[in-house]
C-alpha cells in the first residue's frame, strides 16, 4: 500500500449543552445535513437515503466503480434473491442461516432475501466459463443485500439490514493468489488516500474450535498459508483473532478507528478454497483442468457504513467532491433578471452541485448557514459582481478569494472535483 500523503483534517469537537465537547457522531450529522432518516413505518436498521444522503452515496459508487475498472474489475448485476438450494449448496445455509431473513414461499419454491454474493457470482463464473489463460477473472458488483441484524444493535448508517456493499470476486490459480491480493491492498490504499481517511491496520481473522466454521483441516491450512505469505512480503504489523473468519477460510480485515475509539472494519480480502470445490469450478486448457481459488474482497466497505465513518471522521465537511452542495450561491439583491439564474447554470454546466440562499436574511446569517451546513465554496453575487461578470468566493476554511470572471471560478472548482482533490482552491 502506498504512504499516505497528507493527515486527513482532525475531527472537530463541538460544545454540548453543558460545555462538554461533543465528538463527532454520523447520527447527529447526518440530521443535521439531512443525509439520511430512519421512519418507524419503514422499520429498523432500513434508513431512507434522503437527496444529500443519496449525493454523497452517488459519488461514492462513481469512484469505487472507476477503481475497480482500472484494476480489471467488469461489473454485474445479480439478483437481490435466491432459491434457499442455492444457499445449501454454497454452505451459507448450514452456516450463516441465523444471520438471513426467513425464506419466502414462492409458489412450491423457498427464496431467500440473500446475505451476500459469492453464490451468484459463483454462477457468474459458470455462465461465463473462463479459460485458463482467462483467469485471473475479476467481478464486481454495488451489491445490494438483507442480514437479519437483531433490533438491539442496529443504528444509523453504520449496522443495517439492508445494505449496499462494495462486493468483488477474484477466481485465480494458486500461483496468482500473491499478485491478486497485493493489488487489492493497493486499491485499499487509493481509496483510502482519496477518502482522505486514515490508513488501517491488518488483522488476520481465523477459526477457533467453534461449530460454525468448515471443518477442512487442509482447507485452512492452505488458505491460511497464502494470506501469511503475502502479509510477511508487506511486512506489515498483523494481530491474530481467532474466531473472527468468514465460515469458509480466514480473511484479511483492514480495521480503522473512529472518532470515538471505537474498531471497525470497513475492508476484507478473503480466500476461499471451499465454494470452488462445492460448485466443482474450472477452468480449462485443453484437456488440462484447473480448480480455481475464489478471492472474496471488499475495498469500500458497504455504502451506509462507509458513509457513516466518513461522516465522522471528516465531522460532515467531507472533501469537497464528496459533499452533498458543493457551491451555494447567495444573491444580494438587486440583481438584474435572470443573473442570479444564469450564475447557478455556470456552476452546474460545469458538473457542480449547487444550490441558491435566497432567503430574506442578513449576508453574514446566510454565510454562517452555509458553514454550519459544511459547504465547501460559497459564491456570493450583488450588483457590483453583476456589473462585472464575477463572483465574490467564500471557502469553508473561512478564507475570502478576490472577485473573479465566473466562468474562471466555475472551471477551477470543477477540476477540483474532477481529481477529486481535498484542496478547496487550485496550488
Amino acid at each position: 500500500m502506498s504512504a499516505h500523503p497528507a493527515s486527513p483534517p482532525a475531527p472537530v469537537s463541538r460544545s454540548a449543552p453543558g460545555g462538554a465537547a461533543e465528538l463527532p457522531d454520523h447520527r447527529r450529522i447526518g440530521r443535521q445535513l439531512g443525509v439520511f432518516a430512519t421512519e418507524e413505518s419503514v422499520g429498523a436498521g432500513l434508513p431512507l437515503w434522503l437527496p444529500a444522503g443519496a449525493a454523497i452515496r452517488s459519488a461514492l459508487e462513481a469512484f469505487v466503480i472507476e477503481l475497480e475498472r482500472r484494476h480489471g474489475y467488469r461489473h454485474v448485476h445479480t439478483p437481490v434473491l435466491g432459491k434457499r438450494e442455492l444457499y445449501e449448496r454454497s454452505g451459507h445455509w448450514a452456516h450463516y442461516r441465523d444471520d438471513m431473513y426467513p425464506p419466502m414461499g414462492v409458489g412450491e419454491e423457498q427464496v431467500v432475501l440473500r446475505p451476500m454474493t459469492c453464490p451468484h457470482h459463483v454462477l457468474v463464473f459458470q455462465a461465463e466459463r473462463p479459460a485458463l489463460d482467462e483467469l485471473p477473472y475479476r467481478l464486481a458488483e454495488l451489491a445490494p443485500m438483507f442480514r437479519y441484524e437483531r433490533s438491539g444493535v442496529v443504528g444509523g448508517l453504520s449496522r443495517t439490514r439492508q445494505m449496499t456493499l462494495s462486493d468483488g470476486h477474484v477466481f485465480c490459480t494458486p500461483e496468482q493468489i500473491h499478485d491478486e491480493i497485493s493489488d487489492m491492498l493497493a486499491m485499499v490504499g487509493d481509496a483510502y488516500d482519496t477518502l482522505r481517511i486514515p490508513r488501517p491496520r491488518f488483522r488476520l481473522s481465523l477459526r477457533d474450535d467453534g461449530p460454525k466454521f468448515v471443518d477442512d483441516d487442509e482447507l485452512w491450512a492452505r488458505s491460511e498459508d497464502a494470506l501469511r505469505s503475502v502479509l510477511r512480503a508487506h511486512d506489515v504489523d498483523v494481530v491474530e483473532a481467532p474466531g473472527e473468519a468468514a465460515f469458509y477460510g480466514p480473511k484479511i480485515d483492514l480495521q480503522v478507528t473512529d472518532p470515538r475509539g471505537r474498531d471497525e472494519t470497513l475492508s476484507t480480502i478473503q480466500v476461499d478454497f471451499h465454494l470452488p470445490e462445492r460448485f466443482d469450478l474450472v477452468a480449462r486448457r485443453g484437456p488440462e483442468r484447473v480448480r480455481p481459488v475464489m478471492i472474496h474482497r471488499s475495498i469500500a466497505s458497504t455504502m451506509e457504513r462507509m458513509v457513516a465513518h466518513l461522516l465522522e471522521v471528516h465531522d460532515g465537511a467531507l472533501p469537497p467532491w464528496l459533499a452533498p452542495v458543493q457551491v451555494r450561491v447567495l444573491p444580494i439583491q438587486p440583481l438584474p433578471e435572470g443573473h442570479l439564474a444564469a450564475v447557478r447554470d455556470a456552476f452546474f454546466r460545469r458538473g457542480l452541485r449547487v444550490d441558491v440562499d435566497g432567503r430574506d436574511a442578513t449576508l453574514g446569517a446566510r454565510i454562517r448557514q452555509a458553514r454550519l451546513d459544511r459547504v465547501p465554496w460559497t459564491a456570493v453575487i450583488g450588483p457590483r459582481e453583476a456589473a462585472g461578470g464575477t463572483v465574490a468566493l467564500r471557502l469553508r476554511s473561512g478564507e475570502q478569494r478576490p472577485p473573479a470572471a465566473l466562468a474562471s471560478v466555475a472551471d477551477a472548482l470543477g477540476a477540483l472535483v474532477d481529481q477529486r482533490s481535498p484542496d478547496l482552491w487550485p496550488g
